[in-house]
């Protein structure tokens, strides 16, 4: 039992990359740092240096965000040159088809991302920072069941090219991805992070690593141009602010959409008094499922006003709008996406909330480098207008939202999920756990989840037998899970505050969580 902070994240030792941070003096932001590049050899297929992601970052001023995720390139190259094909991915009791090759690849901003973070709240040097990765990725990591598992249902990407297999495939059989309890070596990665630590981001953007992506989008058909990496750059913005239960909410803004669609639920949850019904009763449950289907409605309602993203809240949080949609729910009676979080506080309340993301992976590893490219302009979830339709040289929408709780009694609260159009409901449910119910921590992660989409309500297994039967009355189009599921998030949250540290590490994504 230390006091020098909490962190929770969605690997044992993505978690112990910023424990070895926290211990030796960094703060919050140094360990969040360590174990956004454990994650690339711990969580290769959820988090990469290639990847997009977004950092909440309170360090007792306004809290802030940093934007690094993927940004769509400046030009289109026609359809006919494009590298761009459908594998499908085998969960088991369902298939889904995602897209790869070199035209799924958006402009990345992990690697700019980690560096802007470090120059504005970081304490200890990079290199120390990139040490913990550089031992895991040099010594090897033992493959995790959940890990392995995620292999399996996406095993074409990650046998698409001679370097991925090479990387990821067993060394057993050439053609076998690697299995639980087997060893993942990414020397390349080691070496990749140890000279990008020296030299800067200018190797990605603009040096070696540059060159070989411009060459393979060129050669293969993908829509990355020199311009496209040297021109990125991390955006600063204010974070969407919401009161709710005694807490002042800090999220994701425009233009990512789950922030304000989970403000706009938790407004809608206030309004109608959600605190006032028992817990996990048949009333409390249908107000939660309908509060979902409004906040589904309302978010279509907003995206065919035809306004530009920083515009969207505005819409969406208007008074009127929110009254109307309040008194729908008075009326009523009472897949797998490629991300992760890490969730980090230090004993002196600062706190950060970082969520990332690859997509699937494009099927293209960087050769000598470790790294493997984004698809996510291969992701049907944020490109509804279809594929090769996007706007240029625009951030990519994302439902990803790094959280941030201030109480009034001092506590301080940082939590995310992954999960894809789950993430908001999971960070909803969560939050209205804690918020209006009391529950502490685990409790309220690992307390049952529903979720609400185009009409569909999906249960989660450990409802009692009367509330789920009550809810499938009023939600006739319904389906029943018979296990505790990533498809429901993975929400890794950690709290400091008078009554000392908490975390907790979702189990649904096989999360964990240490004091320091």
């Amino acid at each position: 039992m230390g006091n020098h902070g909490i962190v929770a994240a969605g690997h044992r030792e993505t978690v112990e990359a910023a424990r070895l941070i926290l211990e030796e003096g960094g703060n919050a932001f140094d360990a969040a740092l360590a174990a956004l590049c454990a994650s690339f050899v711990c969580e290769p297929i959820l988090s990469s240096l290639a990847g997009g992601g977004f950092l909440l970052a309170h360090d007792g001023g306004q809290p802030r965000v940093f934007d690094f995720f993927a940004q769509t390139p400046i030009r289109r190259r026609p359809e006919n040159e494009l590298d761009f094909y459908p594998i499908v991915a085998d969960f088991g009791d369902t298939r889904q088809e995602f897209h790869i090759g070199a035209a799924s690849m958006a402009t990345p901003g992990v690697a700019k991302g980690l560096f802007e973070v470090h120059r504005a709240l970081g304490t200890l040097p990079l290199r120390r920072i990139v040490e913990p990765a550089i031992e895991l990725a040099r010594n090897g990591v033992a493959m995790s069941a959940f890990q392995a598992s995620i292999f399996r249902i996406v095993g074409p990407i990650y046998r698409a090219e001679p370097e991925t297999r090479a990387a990821f495939c067993s060394s057993r059989e050439t053609d076998v991805l690697i299995g639980e309890g087997e060893t993942l070596r990414l020397p390349d990665l080691a070496d990749t992070l140890e000279i990008l630590a020296i030299e800067g981001e200018r190797l990605f953007y603009e040096g070696e690593i540059a060159e070989m992506l411009v060459d393979h989008c060129d050669d293969r058909g993908g829509h990355l141009r020199r311009e496209d990496l040297s021109g990125y750059q991390v955006e600063f913005r204010q974070p969407l602010c919401v009161h709710h239960g005694g807490a002042t909410l800090f999220t994701n803004p425009p233009p990512s959409c789950g922030g304000i669609l989970i403000a706009f639920a938790l407004q809608l949850l206030e309004s109608v008094k959600i605190a006032e019904q028992r817990l996990a009763s048949p009333e409390h449950l249908g107000l939660l499922a309908t509060v979902m289907e409004q906040t589904n409605k309302a978010r279509v309602e907003s995206a065919i006003r035809d306004l530009p993203p920083e515009r969207q809240s505005d819409v969406l949080l208007d008074p009127l709008l929110l009254e109307r949609y309040r008194r729908a729910v008075q009326g009523r009676h009472a897949s797998l996406r490629g991300t992760t979080h890490i969730s980090v506080v230090d004993a002196a309340g600062r706190a950060a909330s970082l969520t990332v993301s690859n997509g699937e992976g494009n099927g293209y590893l960087i050769p000598g480098t470790g790294i493997m490219c984004n698809n996510m302009l291969g992701e049907e979830d944020i490109n509804p207008h279809g594929f090769h339709r996007w706007p240029t040289n625009q951030r990519i929408a994302s439902m990803m939202s790094p959280t941030l709780a201030l109480w009034r009694d001092g506590r301080v609260t940082a939590l995310g999920s992954g999960g894809s159009n789950r993430i908001r409901t999971a960070i909803l449910q969560v939050l209205s756990n804690v918020l209006d119910f009391g529950m502490d921590l685990g409790s309220a992660v690992e307390a049952p989840r529903l979720h609400f989409e185009n009409g569909f309500l999906d249960i989660e297994h450990g409802f009692p037998e009367n509330i789920v039967a009550a809810l499938t009355r009023a939600h006739p189009e319904h389906r029943i899970w018979q296990d505790k599921s990533m498809f429901f998030g993975g929400a890794h949250c950690a709290q400091t505050g008078p009554a000392g540290l908490h975390g907790a590490g979702d189990p649904r994504r096989d999360g964990f969580w240490a004091r320091v």
